[in-house]
């Protein structure tokens, strides 16, 4: 856990709170739609579940390792799915945390938190093709297969 950067994830362990909320911030604002899918309670489960995110960057961070993301996205995936939150809202929120920690890493400091974003992105898109992904279909091709 020494190979990349132990200081700055004990940074960002520690400003975890702050870059959680912000990070659900930009999600929101980047989706005017969001908070007519989740009401306040599926909100305050995902802000409490981007503090286990954040660790996982962080574990990233001090090691030099984006498998801790991307596995912790391909174990999260299912449990968002039994709670019908979108693929694509979980994508948002970890585009809103490659702009929180920002505020908390130095520019040499973000290349492994950056390859965990991706790693845990594709993840997530991985997991969006499969069926019962909680997302607006095409109403067409909807009609089409069910042979109607």
């Amino acid at each position: 856990m020494t190979a990349g950067f132990p200081e700055a994830a004990a940074r960002l362990v520690a400003a975890s709170d702050r870059v959680g909320a912000r990070a659900l911030e930009i999600a929101i604002a980047d989706d005017p739609t969001f908070r007519e899918r989740h009401d306040e309670i599926a909100l305050r489960q995902l802000l409490r579940d981007t503090e286990t995110y954040i660790d996982r960057l962080a574990k990233s961070l001090a090691s030099g390792d984006p498998s801790f993301a991307r596995l912790w996205a391909d174990m999260a995936a299912p449990l968002y799915r039994r709670r019908r939150v979108p693929m694509d809202d979980m994508v948002r929120i970890s585009e809103g945390l490659r702009l929180a920690v920002r505020n908390v890493l130095a520019p040499g400091e973000r290349g492994p938190v950056e390859e965990a974003l991706d790693e845990a992105i594709a993840s997530f898109r991985r997991f969006r093709r499969l069926a019962g992904d909680a997302r607006k279909r095409n109403r067409l091709l909807q009609f089409l297969y069910k042979g109607a």
